[in-house]
């Protein structure tokens, strides 16, 4: 995986990080809210600056005489930013100006000896430039006037950062490998599992639901596979929503599973599945995108057996019973290594397609097995089926009459489908298209080998 440059955005809190973050990203990442604290993780996203891409993170705010929650998690968070980045963006807030917080911070910043500009926040145009002297005796020579909500000097602020960095070009990652998001209600350890995949302090785990609020996306490599691992805040229910940072902590998780390849779906072991997951469970499958169930704190769980637990779970979701299943604690670390097995068998699925050829024998095989019934005098008749997507697996049967389709033949097809074929985790869409009325007189009997456009073109769509 090629290096990209870094830079970190820091500074105290509620001065501009996130929407100066959101900002040079030319997209919502980070969730920007009045409130101190809202951002606790550091955030990553790639960006461009005019043909050279770098990576920009964002860190909670730094402030070491605060008593808001998580505030020594948030510290070390932005302390891990500094160390690993290349290049250090501070913010201020010029309408407030120095404080003796912003001074600190930036007598530690230039200690590690990195490239560090200052960007004055806040100012909106070339009038208020005056607001940027106070800022003088931190020693930075670097610095920038910008305004992060009205986009102001925001490439000036950039080529600052990239001043003194190498000019030799570096090369993007090729790929941005397996997408797998993180997904769950609040406070069943995805963050526990974030931090043990990646053997790190990455993201901050408590006790206290709603920990996580942003969706924090992370590159790693399992024996030489590229995956970007996204940690999700928990979707409560609605009436639990009582801050406005909780509603776009649940709208960055539904964006996520649209962003992700695979979803892996944590539950708690000891409270199974909630009308929460369910609720996760049918927007994954909305989605068309992968799902592996991953019940975790199962070493608490005593008394009661695995069988029976997934026999509760079949019942309730009918989406989950074709997914892969994994009992695990991302506490103790056991079974986490089998996730990317299953990963792999997953995302094999994602791609495959199937010859129309063995498709047409399979579903003869169904009809000679079990006949279609007879409604009001007529008999549905499939000519063929054909695989006409992946991502999520999309198949078309070709009838004569779609309405004679009845929903326990439909499911009894379905059925021997996943029983042939698998697609273990992946949601299947089976669409019906019948013959135009001129044309079924004469319709065809037997079961075509082939399709192509002409065949696609005399007949007319209809969903199931």
């Amino acid at each position: 995986m090629n290096h990209l440059p870094k830079i970190a955005i820091v500074g105290r809190p509620n001065v501009g990080k996130s929407a100066l973050f959101n900002r040079i990203a030319k997209k919502k990442i980070a969730i920007v809210d009045e409130a101190e604290g809202v951002t606790r993780d550091r955030l990553y996203t790639d960006a461009d600056f005019f043909g050279r891409p770098f990576q920009l993170i964002d860190t909670g705010g730094i402030d070491a005489r605060s008593k808001a929650d998580f505030n020594e998690h948030i510290k070390r968070q932005a302390e891990i930013a500094i160390e690993e980045a290349d290049s250090l963006i501070m913010v201020v807030d010029a309408r407030v100006g120095p404080t003796s917080l912003d001074e600190e911070l930036a007598k530690i910043l230039l200690r590690t000896h990195k490239p560090v500009c200052l960007a004055v926040n806040k100012i909106d145009n070339e009038e208020q430039l005056v607001m940027m002297h106070p800022f003088h005796r931190f020693g930075i020579k670097e610095m920038v006037p910008v305004s992060a909500t009205q986009g102001w000097h925001i490439a000036e602020l950039l080529e600052a950062a990239f001043s003194k960095l190498s000019k030799e070009p570096t090369e993007g990652e090729s790929a941005k490998g397996i997408r797998l998001a993180v997904v769950g209600r609040p406070n069943v350890g995805k963050s526990s599992l974030v931090n043990y995949l990646l053997d790190e302090e990455r993201c901050i785990v408590s006790p206290i639901p709603g920990t996580t609020r942003d969706s924090v996306d992370i590159p790693f490599t399992v024996n030489g596979v590229l995956y970007q691992l996204i940690d999700t805040a928990g979707i409560r229910r609605k009436h639990a929503e009582h801050e406005v940072v909780d509603k776009f902590a649940a709208i960055r998780t539904t964006r996520a599973i649209e962003r992700a390849d695979i979803c892996l779906l944590m539950l708690d072991a000891q409270q199974g599945l909630t009308r929460e997951e369910k609720k996760i469970a049918n927007t994954i499958e909305e989605e068309g995108k992968g799902c592996i169930l991953l019940f975790n704190k199962w070493d608490l769980v005593k008394g009661f057996r695995m069988e029976h637990c997934l026999k509760g779970i079949e019942e309730e979701a009918p989406f989950l019973q074709h997914c892969p299943k994994l009992f695990l604690s991302a506490k103790t670390g056991r079974n986490v290594e089998k996730i990317f097995e299953m990963v792999q068998q997953v995302t094999g699925d994602l791609e495959k397609r199937i010859p129309t050829h063995q498709l047409n024998k399979f579903i003869a095989g169904c009809i000679q097995r079990n006949h279609p019934p007879m409604i009001q005098g007529k008999r549905l008749r499939i000519y063929y089926m054909a695989q006409v997507g992946i991502r999520p697996p999309t198949f078309v049967l070709f009838v004569n009459y779609p309405n004679l389709m009845t929903d326990t033949y439909l499911k009894y097809v379905y059925n021997q489908f996943r029983d042939e074929y698998g697609f273990h985790g992946l949601p299947l869409n089976i669409y019906m298209r019948g013959k135009k009325k001129k044309d079924r007189e004469g319709a065809h009997e037997d079961l075509e080998t082939t399709v192509d456009n002409e065949n696609l073109e005399d007949f007319e769509d209809d969903e199931v």
